[in-house]
């Protein structure tokens, strides 16, 4: 008599474990394999933040000068504040400076404060389709970049014409500047499977954001600050961030080079947890949504 076939059950792949993801080759590998999709999403965030206005892709640069102008008149003017690096004590280059420094925080700040709605704004993704959400904190950090590298142009401009000359240190600029990859990704990346769970947290960003900025020694010098004051700001990593940014763009000097290793090294770990957390608590998002 023919025995009927055995029907073999159904075996899952066993979830990946939090070490798969914490391997950065694992997670270059996932970026790259959706590299196409990552620029298509950047460029629709760049598209879109100023979809229907009328000047368009200008407030780009209207933007950062206009907050340029405010920051220069409050800290420039009313409370004098100079750089003694600069060698000259012109409102001109303060502003060159305390531009410098606001460029790497707003590329912070724009993939932290915009960080915690990316899921919740984005059901269809969640619910609907098979996506890589994880791709959503990347292209918001491209977008972040687009426009830092503008208000970048605008400061090489602006340090040619005052100070009459371009840093030949700024070749070192990639290296400089992964700290704040690292960490923009890390945070945006925690911030953004957070937010699914807690949906006060854009409240508590904003008010951290504003205790950060003014910790960062962005507007004043570092070195005026008191020793204690000095040692708890050395904790926080845009201050190096800011601080290495200007030595190779404005001022012609090296990187703080033990600095900027121990940065690097503490951002990229930032980024890997930030990316672990991500991937595995994103299997419980379409139940919240």
């Amino acid at each position: 008599m023919h025995q009927p076939s055995r029907v073999q059950p159904f075996v899952s792949a066993a979830p990946l474990s939090v070490w798969h993801h914490l391997n950065p080759f694992n997670l270059i590998r996932n970026l790259w394999s959706h590299r196409e999709l990552i620029r298509q999403f950047t460029r629709r965030e760049i598209e879109g933040r100023y979809r229907g206005s009328f000047l368009g892709l200008f407030w780009s640069f209207i933007t950062p000068l206009v907050m340029l102008l405010i920051y220069t008149f409050i800290f420039g003017v009313v409370f004098k504040a100079r750089w003694a690096q600069t060698g000259q004590q012109g409102l001109g280059q303060f502003a060159v400076v305390l531009f410098c420094g606001l460029i790497a925080f707003n590329v912070f700040s724009e993939c932290a404060s915009r960080a915690a709605g990316l899921i919740v704004g984005a059901p269809n993704y969640v619910k609907k389709v098979v996506f890589p959400l994880e791709i959503l904190p990347v292209s918001l950090l491209g977008a972040a970049l687009f426009h830092g590298a503008i208000s970048f142009c605008i400061l090489l401009l602006a340090n040619l014409i005052i100070n009459h000359t371009i840093q030949w240190t700024l070749v070192l600029l990639p290296i400089v500047l992964l700290p704040l990859l690292f960490l923009s990704l890390g945070i945006g990346w925690f911030l953004a499977s957070l937010g699914v769970f807690l949906r006060d947290l854009s409240h508590i960003i904003a008010l951290s954001l504003q205790i950060l900025f003014y910790a960062s020694a962005i507007f004043y010098p570092f070195e005026i600050l008191p020793p204690t004051a000095q040692l708890i700001i050395r904790f926080n990593p845009l201050t190096s961030i800011v601080a290495n940014l200007r030595r190779v763009a404005l001022w012609g000097m090296l990187p703080q080079w033990t600095g900027l290793i121990l940065w690097i090294i503490v951002t990229g770990l930032t980024m890997l947890g930030g990316y672990a957390w991500f991937i595995k608590t994103k299997k419980a998002f379409a139940d919240v949504i």
